[in-house]
Parts: C-alpha cells; sequence; structure tokens
C-alpha cells in the first residue's frame, strides 16, 4: 500500500495505514474504499477460516474477441488480482458463527457473473446446504459476463434456483451489498436472500445511471441507486458501517440458525404466565389476569383516552426493553418501506424470534412521519415477508398492535389494502410457528387484525381493541361524533369485556400509573408473559399448534363449537 491516499470521498490526503487500521474506511468522511475479495475475507471471518477450492475451469464458449481474445483478458486478470475468477469461496466462522461466504472481487474483469463464477457460487451454496449452513454472499459486479453471451446469462437462472433450494430447507441466505452491484448480479442472487445488508453509499440496480438517463432524458436524483435511496423505497433491510458488519451478522446468523451465541445473556429463570411473581419496584402480584371476574369494571372511554397517551412506550420502546439483542428489517421489497410498520429479529430471554409492530411516535412529528401508526399496504407486505421468513426459519413471532387502523387514503386503496390485509390474515392462520400478539394500546378494525391472528392474543390493562373507532361508529350510527364514550361503552372495547367475549385470553396488568408512567417496569411485565406463552406454545407439536389455532377461530359466532373447543 503506497505511504499516502487520495479519499474519494473528502479529496484528502490519509496516511494509506491509517486507512488499513480503520477497516479502508477513510476516518475523515468514512468513504469505504473498495476491497478485494482476499481482504473482505480477512476482515469478516473468524482466523480459522478455509478456502474452498472448485475445480472451475473459465471457458471461451463464444470464442469472443474485442480488442483482446477473452482467453488472453483472463489471463490477465489473474495476473493482476492473483485470483482465478472474480469469486473467492470460504467456510468458516463470524464471531463464532458457522457460515459459507462467497465473496465477488470486482477487480477481476469488473466482477463480472460468468458461467464460472456462477458455478463457484451454486456450488458454494451446495455446500452449505449439504452442511446445513447459512450462506452469506458479498457482492460486488457490473453485471453479466458479455464475452459468454447466454451462457452468463443462464448463471443468474441457476444461481436464483439454488438460492430457492436452501430457503426451501430452512438455510438463512444473506448478502452484502458492496459498490458497485449491477445488472445480472443485481437482478439474482444479490436481492433475493432472506436479509439485504448495504456498505454505505453502495450501489445497486439493474440498468447503469447513465444508460437510463439516456433512455429517459432526465435527470435522476444525486442519490439514485444508493443504498440510502434504497432503504428508503423498501429495497434492502439495513444499511452497515464497515466496523458494524461483523457483529451484526453474528446476531442475524445465529438467530437464522438458532444458535445461541457466545456473548448472549443465559436467560432468566422460567416463571409460568400469570403465576405470582416479583416485579419491577418490588410489588409481588397476578401480572397476567385470565379470569373476567378479577377485573375491575372501568369505564370504557377512560380506557380509550388512556390507550392513545403519547407517552406510553411504542413497539420499537419495547424491542428494545425486553429483546437481548434486535436488528430492524426494513422493507418490503416491491417499492416502499412503511414506517409505520417495524419489525426485524431478536431474541427474548436468548431465544431468537421474528418481531413486529405498529409504531407510532412519542411527540407529533414522530406521530406524523409514522402515520400515526395506520400502515400502508407496503407495511402490510413488509410484516408477510418478516412472518414467512419466521416460518421457514422455524422461528416463533411477536406481534405488538397499536394502530387507530388502516390508512385509508387514495394511494393504499390503489396499491391494495384490503388485499394486502387479506393475505396477512391467511398467512399468520396458517403458519407453522407459535404467534403471539399484545395489543399494547390502539387495537383498531383490521388494520389491527393483520398482526393480531395469533395462538395467543394478550391486552395490556389500558389498551383497547374494536371493529372501528369510538368516533367512526358514533358519527356513523349516532350521527354525532361527541357520542364516541356512549359508543365505545356499547362496542365493548375495554380489556373486561374483551376477556369476557373471548377475544383476548389475558389482561397482562400495567405498573402503577401505567405504561406511560413506568416504561421499564411495563416491558418487564410484557416480555416475563411474552417469554412464558411462547415457551408453553413451544411445546406444542405442528399440527397441534395448527389444530388449536383453527379451532380458535373458527369457534367465533358459532355457540356449539365454542363451547367445544373452550371444553378441549
Amino acid at each position: 500500500m503506497s505511504e499516502w491516499r487520495m479519499c474519494p470521498g473528502c479529496r484528502h490526503l490519509v496516511y494509506g495505514r491509517k486507512i488499513e487500521r480503520n477497516l479502508d474506511v477513510c476516518p475523515e468522511c468514512e468513504h469505504h474504499f473498495p476491497l478485494s475479495a482476499s481482504r473482505r475475507l480477512e476482515q469478516l471471518l473468524d482466523p480459522d477460516a478455509e478456502l474452498l477450492d472448485f475445480p472451475v475451469e473459465t471457458r471461451d464458449p463464444l470464442g469472443f474477441v474485442d480488442s483482446l481474445p477473452y482467453p488472453d483478458r483472463i489471463a490477465r486478470a489473474r495476473r493482476r488480482t492473483g485470483l482465478t475468477e472474480a469469486v473467492l469461496c470460504a467456510r468458516g466462522r463470524i464471531e463464532g458463527q458457522p457460515v459459507a461466504v462467497a465473496v465477488m472481487d470486482f477487480g477481476f474483469l469488473g466482477g463480472s457473473l460468468g458461467a464460472a463464477v456462477g458455478e463457484m457460487i451454486t456450488r458454494t451454496a451446495e455446500h452449505a446446504l449439504h452442511e446445513h449452513l447459512p450462506l452469506l454472499i458479498v457482492t460486488a459486479s457490473g453485471g453479466a459476463r458479455m464475452q459468454e453471451g447466454p451462457v452468463s446469462l443462464m448463471q443468474m437462472a441457476k444461481t436464483s434456483q439454488v438460492l430457492g433450494t436452501l430457503q426451501q430447507a430452512g438455510l438463512m441466505t444473506v448478502s452484502l451489498v458492496t459498490d458497485p452491484t449491477f445488472g445480472g448480479v443485481a437482478a439474482s442472487f444479490a436481492t433475493l436472500t432472506d436479509v439485504i445488508i448495504c456498505e454505505p453509499r453502495a450501489r445497486l440496480g439493474f440498468a447503469g445511471r447513465r444508460v437510463i438517463e439516456q433512455t429517459i432524458r432526465e435527470q435522476l436524483p444525486a442519490d439514485f441507486q444508493t443504498a440510502e435511496f434504497l432503504l428508503e423505497h423498501g429495497m434492502v433491510d439495513m444499511i452497515r458501517r464497515r466496523s458494524e458488519l461483523r457483529p451484526t451478522l453474528a446476531r442475524i446468523l445465529s438467530a437464522g440458525t438458532r444458535r445461541p451465541r457466545p456473548d448472549a445473556p443465559a436467560g432468566t429463570a422460567e416463571t409460568p404466565a400469570g403465576a405470582p411473581a416479583a416485579t419491577p419496584g418490588g410489588v409481588a402480584g397476578e401480572v397476567l389476569v385470565e379470569e373476567a371476574g378479577r377485573l375491575p369494571a372501568r369505564e370504557p372511554w377512560e380506557v380509550v383516552r388512556q390507550a392513545r397517551d403519547m407517552r406510553r412506550p411504542t413497539a420499537l420502546d419495547y424491542f428494545h426493553l425486553i429483546l437481548d439483542d434486535f436488528d430492524e428489517l426494513r422493507g418490503d421489497r416491491i417499492a416502499a418501506d412503511c414506517p409505520a410498520i417495524v419489525g426485524g429479529i431478536g431474541r427474548l430471554e436468548g431465544r431468537p424470534l421474528v418481531v413486529i409492530g405498529h409504531q407510532k411516535g412519542h411527540d407529533a412529528a414522530e406521530l406524523s412521519r409514522r402515520n400515526f401508526g395506520m400502515a400502508s399496504p407496503s407495511g402490510y407486505r413488509k410484516a408477510a415477508r418478516l412472518i414467512r421468513l419466521a416460518d421457514r426459519l422455524g422461528l416463533p413471532v411477536l406481534t405488538l398492535v397499536d394502530t387507530p387502523g388502516a390508512y385509508p387514503g387514495k394511494s393504499a386503496e390503489e396499491n391494495g389494502q384490503a388485499v394486502a390485509i387479506a393475505e396477512n390474515l391467511r398467512l399468520l392462520a396458517g403458519v407453522s410457528v407459535p404467534v403471539v400478539c399484545v395489543i399494547t394500546g390502539e387495537g383498531g378494525s383490521g388494520g389491527a387484525l393483520a398482526l393480531a391472528v395469533a395462538d395467543r392474543v394478550l391486552i395490556l390493562e389500558n389498551a383497547v381493541y374494536s371493529v372501528i373507532t369510538p368516533e367512526g361508529c358514533a358519527a356513523i350510527l349516532w350521527n354525532d361524533p361527541a357520542a364516541a364514550p356512549r359508543a365505545a361503552a356499547a362496542l365493548r372495547v375495554d380489556p373486561r369485556s374483551l376477556l369476557e367475549l373471548g377475544i383476548v385470553d389475558g389482561v397482562i396488568r400495567e405498573p402503577e400509573g401505567g405504561a406511560a408512567a413506568d416504561h421499564l417496569a411495563a416491558a418487564e411485565r410484557l416480555r416475563m408473559v411474552c417469554a412464558g406463552a411462547l415457551r408453553s406454545l413451544g411445546s406444542l407439536d405442528e399440527g397441534e399448534l395448527l389444530r388449536r389455532r383453527y379451532g380458535r377461530y373458527r369457534a367465533f359466532g358459532d355457540v356449539g363449537v365454542q363451547e367445544e373447543v373452550l371444553v378441549s
């Protein structure tokens, strides 16, 4: 390495060894310099990694010649990089978590996807399948290799096919997108993995910027196709600086393989849900109430007002308070990332799970940015993506509901709001993993139910659940929005009534002053009850779990069936 290097990000001269010590990131502006495949493996994997040496030969199927014959280009690239092809494959560990890795090298013919590259990635995936390992692919490519014509094109199909095989086998797949990733790589394995992580400012797209601008005769935004642009538009899950990659990947891989993390807390002693327990603040008592008669009668409208208190913990508050670790996964992989629904992978008492929740906010600015917790179709499709991921990996699901309802705007209808909600209902009804739902604030209409079809449905003491808001009911039936308190009573939105009706299975008592007054105590109660519910459901086999879930919802509206289900 030269003694001084010019950073293309800030145009400063930086001492080369300083950049190298900083994981090849500029210490002045955090520009991420491109890495060779060997340097990338060195940074990502624990020292005991081993290369996977596949006997793959690069061929010249077309006899292609431009300014040089294709075989001469390959020979020149090999001399310059020391690689045999544009990808390096290995097996190793990331902070102790086993993984199979394929790393592309842009320095070898622009990281182009030829038959040998596609074969090596496919063999790495097949090795992961055989050894039951998660797969990580690090991408850096200009796209399919022109010199191999349609043979190169077929590598897109081949690599996509093997990724599907891994996912059907319940193995975690992750792509780390580095700058640049374009063309046939972007349109195949780079964007088909379960989790997509990008380095800052990494570019990802099918067609290059210059081609697009020349085609459509428009000036594109400055951040077009960057990781930041893609995150906003729902195409990738997260952006991580190079210094954050190893711990982030270790958490995701350990959750995906259901392995304990070496530094994970041992968890707490198991306490049966509903049993008397010492709560934060030293108060002993019943945390989970499962009999309506044990709850006092309350004015429903007062409960509505408390459920809407902006000081109550949000879904993200709860996730960060109750989970050992949490990595948010974003985007519907179609067009957007709805901020009204958040979710990701975490651990509850050391056990990996997928969490999803409606997100409101604590002030007017956040409420507006989160659309008051009213999700768009992209939010429900993001939730569906995470539910499917949980089902394939065998991870339980915890959902937290707090929404006045699904967003009712024109754009929502144009993008299929009703279809998105309906798909979630069907999906949650049929997943083979335990699902626990807690209504933490407002549970409004189908927008709430889209996250609330579960094996156990619980509600906090100062939360509500209804087919419509009291104001909406009052406006329709009484023609008077001021009749909302009367409507709330008639709709029986309060927890005691919901428990009597069998809509919820239990009520989680809140600390003195309510969840708004003590986030830590409220979160500890939620953690204890949810962990107990998931432990209990985890003891059921798939058939029994699905049978009970079917019976739970089959019973509503049929007294005979309901009595039979309750007795069984």
